[in-house]
């Protein structure tokens, strides 16, 4: 059988998805930890926050610094003189969020909490 016989293909499913306007909390740790890594690149460099389907409970996040883009598709935050990044797809998922930044022994960096998340893995990593 073809196409019109039912096998073959699908097609993928879209959903829509909720756009919000984004309000994330950084802690002072975290804002001295950003400004640190930024480098002096502040002008041109933002720091990009986003969700990414995967790990146990169902969305990772992903934090990077790229350059800055004029796209429509992100809000733009002013965290301490640092521009962040949120795209809209990910507004629902991440507003909300608190970014902490812990330095230890046994595994510091950045952390995040998210109070909008229904589960969440054992690493912290994962949410769902």
């Amino acid at each position: 059988m073809g196409i019109l016989g039912g096998e073959g293909f699908s097609l993928p499913v879209v959903s829509e998805t909720e756009v919000v306007s984004v309000d994330i909390h950084f802690t002072e740790s975290a804002k001295s930890a950003l400004k640190e890594s930024m480098n002096g690149d502040e002008d041109t460099h933002a720091l990009v926050i986003s969700a990414q389907s995967g790990g146990c409970s169902g969305f990772l996040y992903d934090m990077k610094i790229a350059q800055v883009e004029n796209d429509d598709g992100f809000q733009k935050l002013d965290i301490g003189g640092i521009t962040v990044l949120v795209h809209n797809k990910d507004s629902s998922l991440l507003s909300g969020i608190n970014v902490d930044f812990k330095d230890t022994l046994m595994g510091g960096g950045f952390q995040i909490t998210n109070p909008n998340a229904d589960r969440a893995c054992g690493c912290g990593q994962s949410f769902g």
